[in-house]
């Protein structure tokens, strides 16, 4: 469902009738607050247990969980993975199990948050409750993804579209800083209503926050190494219409509520279609007219490939953490805490999590409660290289989702057609609330780029990469 059409009812209203609370993880604490906030002015308790709350705050929140005090309860899936917390939502017996923006689970899941991959985990550590997974973007590949991550089969798939007709969606060139700059002057001297500028990185962001604010600008900043007041602080001005503008990394934006934004600008493009039509999907919630802007720039990639690098165990981690389970399982040592496989291989904690989750889903280890623990060796050679090169897959498809970000930067071709191609929803007019439309109206050329040359990505990879199905949007 796109942006801003509701999502969140489709569980803030059942978690009202419902004989046990609806849980809801939730990727950001921004989110959570928000979310809190708006139930909060419907008389509606909502809990929320995240990393802002001091020791006394958590223990009296748990307290109402506990007297059943409240019809919502939120928590990031970090928290899914404490043991003590996850044993008292068991005893409540949750109606409802709701992950929210769940292109998270595929996304971040396998990158910097590996506690989404134990979220199907948590939900059979629950009593296995319905699960609603709620997003505006994901394409074939991640929509399966989801599924096989939160172990949902046959799910009901509910997709209504991701065509905003009131949202103006543009690529301005700007090939030198300078003219960035420029450009974001022009964009928000032509706005006058609240804006937000996402950057890719939290050097940058703090540069153009002081930047703006060297030009009179009211302005907000946001991102996730701000202590936790500062970034309740900025978020309440940007809420309450006391800041114009917010720029923020990506650590702000998925689910805020907040309706008269008339405009969101990418300082740089983003690494996929879905990273950018989520953020640029902040702007006119309130149905109103409203302009998403990319300020696109080649030299960008560098920072959008640097994040790609690191971003997966290699082929050796995997091979490691692997040879050492089975060593561990002949010595009769039974389930290992993952820190102690991290020292006992030397790979970080986080990998160790990724990969403990890919061999659990070949059957090949088993997860309980932070433990790994040896089942079987792979059956052959083949499954073998299969587990070696799934990661490397995954960076190829990482790869082409980037060179598809670009190509819509580039393209002379309507935006709407374009991302809907994307998400494999094939529309047969041009959208005419896009710059390339606008052009084409006018009877001019549209200011489409000449194309790079595609970067090298296997034949598997792309396949995989690529919308294939029409059941893309979700759930």
């Amino acid at each position: 469902m796109p942006t801003g059409s509701g999502k969140s009812l489709t569980y803030q209203l059942p978690a009202m009738v419902a004989s046990a609370p609806v849980v809801v993880v939730a990727p950001l604490i921004a989110l959570m607050k928000d979310q809190q906030d708006k139930l909060a002015e419907k008389g509606v308790r909502a809990a929320k247990l995240d990393s802002t709350l001091s020791a006394t705050e958590e223990a009296e929140v748990l307290e109402q969980i506990a007297r059943g005090e409240h019809r919502l309860i939120y928590v990031t899936p970090e928290r899914l993975e404490n043991q003590q917390q996850l044993a008292l939502l068991k005893r409540l017996r949750p109606s409802l199990l709701v992950v929210d923006e769940a292109h998270c689970v595929s996304q971040w899941g396998h990158d910097f948050r590996p506690a989404y991959l134990a979220l199907r985990d948590a939900r059979r550590e629950l009593g296995q409750p319905p699960v609603l997974a709620l997003t505006a973007t994901a394409t074939p590949a991640v929509l399966a993804d989801i599924q096989s991550q939160l172990g949902m089969s046959e799910p009901l798939v509910v997709q209504t579209g991701i065509e905003r007709p009131n949202l103006f969606v543009q690529v301005l060139r700007t090939p030198s800083e300078f003219e960035k700059r420029q450009q974001v002057l022009s964009l928000l001297r032509d706005h006058k209503s609240p804006g937000l500028i996402y950057c890719a990185t939290i050097k940058l962001a703090t540069a153009v926050h002081a930047w703006l604010e060297q030009h009179d600008f009211v302005v907000g900043l946001y991102h996730g190494k701000l202590s936790v007041a500062a970034r309740e602080e900025a978020q309440r001005g940007f809420m309450e219409d006391e800041v114009q503008v917010m720029v923020a990394t990506n650590a702000f934006g998925l689910g805020i509520d907040k309706p008269n934004i008339r405009l969101v600008v990418h300082y740089n493009f983003p690494d996929s279609l879905e990273t950018y039509y989520q953020e640029a999907g902040r702007a006119g919630r309130d149905a109103e007219p409203a302009r998403a802007s990319l300020l696109y720039r080649l030299e960008d990639k560098r920072v959008q490939s640097y994040f790609l690098g690191g971003k997966y165990p290699k082929r050796e981690e995997t091979q490691k953490l692997l040879t050492t389970l089975e060593q561990l399982s002949q010595s009769h040592a039974g389930a290992i805490p993952l820190s102690q496989l991290a020292e006992l291989t030397g790979i970080s904690e986080r990998h160790c999590k990724v990969i403990a989750a890919q061999l659990e889903s070949a059957g090949i280890a088993q997860r309980r409660r932070g433990r790994v623990s040896w089942v079987r060796k792979p059956e052959s050679e083949e499954e073998l290289t299969e587990l070696l090169d799934a990661y490397e897959e995954r960076r190829g498809q990482d790869h082409e989702r980037l060179q598809s970000m670009m190509r819509y930067a580039q393209s002379a071709m309507c935006r709407s057609r374009l991302l809907h191609e994307y998400f494999d929803e094939l529309i047969s007019h041009d959208c005419m609330h896009c710059d390339n439309c606008e052009a084409h109206a006018a009877g001019l050329a549209a200011p489409g780029i000449a194309m790079p040359a595609p970067l090298p990505t296997s034949d598997a990879a792309t396949s995989q990469a690529r919308p294939t199905s029409p059941r893309s949007r979700t759930v």
